[in-house]
């Protein structure tokens, strides 16, 4: 077998049947290219570094051209629907057909019937250009995730507003908005801000959406969160820092107060609750 080519389908399943009995995976087509390595009697197929396709078992050295494994109860259309929504969610310009079929792997028929379904039912839409973007019925989905993320928040909110005597709030990018989804208040001060869940402002104003903005650099940089004075209320300060990690969410955790902010001391505690809420929605 040359390096160019890959064994066929029927060929790799039946090498798994060697490897364990019977094979409890069907084996599809991947976007990643993948070696596996044979010896003397035994066999060993490294079916895609993907985390839900990993498989290895011992043996001797052949390509398997972009193998992807799935799981024999899962739907390998709603698979490859799902992968597209994915891909459009992350292309900012959209895609075109060829390039969603060189992605998924698969030939331009299968994606024209992916990308009709899906503008059925409002998931994807096609700009003047003839390129597919996500469509507005995805809102629909990401509604349901906005208590899920607030019910995550709430109690390290609660903690952190009486920590640091302000008005704590988890802020999530809307657009180019900052929108507040859950907001605490102190329970000891005599005075704070109070701060309306469902309040917008700029992503580029206020520490809460520059937080957001700051979550989409690389941790690197090693900049944990943002301090605004006066930005958005005169006379209010502010500090927050970004959520990380969580994919599909770009949020922040923040507090305000009126007067002065120990952004030294309150900082470090600001930027702990962010992580935690990452932690808890991973």
């Amino acid at each position: 077998m040359t390096a160019g080519g890959g064994p066929s389908i029927a060929r790799a399943a039946a090498s798994l049947r060697r490897w364990g009995g019977r094979p409890r995976l069907v084996v599809a087509r991947c976007d990643v290219p993948v070696v596996g390595r044979v010896t003397g009697q035994h066999h060993r197929h490294t079916l895609c570094p993907n985390p839900p396709c990993r498989l290895a078992a011992g043996g001797s050295e052949l390509l398997l051209d972009r193998v992807h494994v799935v799981a024999s109860e899962t739907s390998q259309t709603l698979d490859r629907g799902l992968r597209v929504l994915t891909l459009l969610a992350d292309a900012d310009r959209g895609l075109t057909i060829n390039e969603l079929s060189e992605s998924l792997g698969v030939n331009r028929t299968v994606v024209y019937r992916l990308v009709a379904t899906l503008e059925s039912h409002q998931m994807a839409r096609r700009d003047r250009s003839g390129r597919i973007q996500i469509g507005i019925a995805v809102l629909n989905l990401s509604r349901g995730v906005v208590p899920l993320l607030r019910d995550a928040a709430i109690p390290l909110l609660r903690e952190l507003a009486d920590r640091v005597g302000a008005t704590a709030h988890l802020t999530l990018a809307d657009g180019d908005e900052a929108l507040a989804v859950a907001v605490v208040e102190p329970t000891w001060t005599d005075y704070h801000v109070a701060y309306r869940v469902g309040a917008r402002h700029p992503l580029d104003k206020g520490a809460a959406g520059r937080a957001i903005l700051l979550g989409r650099t690389p941790r690197e940089q090693r900049v944990e969160y943002v301090a605004s004075e006066g930005e958005l209320q005169r006379g209010a300060q502010g500090v927050a820092a970004p959520v990380r990690g969580v994919p599909g969410v770009e949020a922040s955790v923040g507090v305000v107060a009126l007067g002065d902010l120990d952004i030294d001391a309150v900082a470090p505690k600001v930027a702990q609750a962010a992580a935690e809420v990452a932690r808890r929605l991973s």
